[in-house]
């Protein structure tokens, strides 16, 4: 399907290296955006993350960035076709490049779905490489950037596997930034724990808080809690 309704904006993703997918919306929809004037998407993709962000709240300016041509593309074409255009700015960069074309940027808030197939096997399709594949150091890059370039009371906020989740915070303190909470998020009830929603701060707080949340309550059964965090976004709800 290329073309995806929301409640309140439309996804052309044709042609999209990266679709819209679970993880993407469920940061869109979970992210703590309430106190945030200025936000960074950065690897935008079809730009759904930026825009349920906007949804969110009315008050945020959000640039979203991405190193792939086409994903800019048609990031523009649903940003200029929403009701929050002149809100939201695509850049045609990698963020190593776009921070320094802009090294004084500084946000409350960076959100990422970031490539997460660490040291994988590559796919043949240079696309799929630049939207799901990584290394280490990439994610090393990424804790530097928010280093730099949050605010002092902002925040980093990423949706990755539980081993990534981590991975990072084990490197955040050598980037003085701190894990202080994190939605750990499985399928089913009885499942394992597949993605977390981590949060990093450069402000020491008290230690990290946890929170559950489940998709499905039964097999193709969405959850009360999965509900209640899409239906001002999916249709279906």
């Amino acid at each position: 399907m290329s073309i995806f309704h929301f409640k309140e904006f439309t996804i052309d993703q044709e042609n999209c290296p990266m679709k819209i997918n679970t993880d993407g919306v469920l940061l869109g929809a979970l992210a703590n955006i309430s106190s945030a004037k200025t936000v960074l998407d950065l690897g935008t993709g079809t730009g759904v993350i930026a825009l349920m962000l906007a949804q969110r709240n009315h008050d945020a300016e959000i640039d979203a960035i991405d190193i792939d041509g086409t994903a800019c593309s048609k990031a523009t074409i649903n940003f200029n076709n929403s009701l929050f255009h002149d809100r939201l700015k695509v850049h045609h960069h990698g963020f190593k490049t776009y921070f320094e074309i802009y090294p004084l940027k500084k946000y409350d808030l960076i959100v990422s779905n970031p490539p997460f197939f660490l040291n994988a096997l590559q796919s043949p399709k240079a696309s799929n490489n630049l939207s799901k594949h990584t290394d280490e150091q990439f994610f090393i890059n990424l804790l530097r950037v928010a280093q730099h370039h949050l605010n002092k009371n902002g925040h980093l906020e990423l949706i990755v596997p539980v081993d990534i989740s981590l991975m990072l915070q084990n490197l955040a303190p050598d980037f003085q930034l701190h894990a202080f909470h994190c939605i750990k998020i499985k399928s089913q009830e009885n499942k394992a724990h597949i993605r977390h929603i981590i949060s990093f701060s450069r402000t020491q707080m008290q230690e990290i808080t946890f929170q559950e949340f489940c998709i499905y309550e039964d097999q193709g059964i969405h959850s009360i809690e999965y509900k209640s965090a899409l239906k001002d976004f999916f249709t279906i709800f």
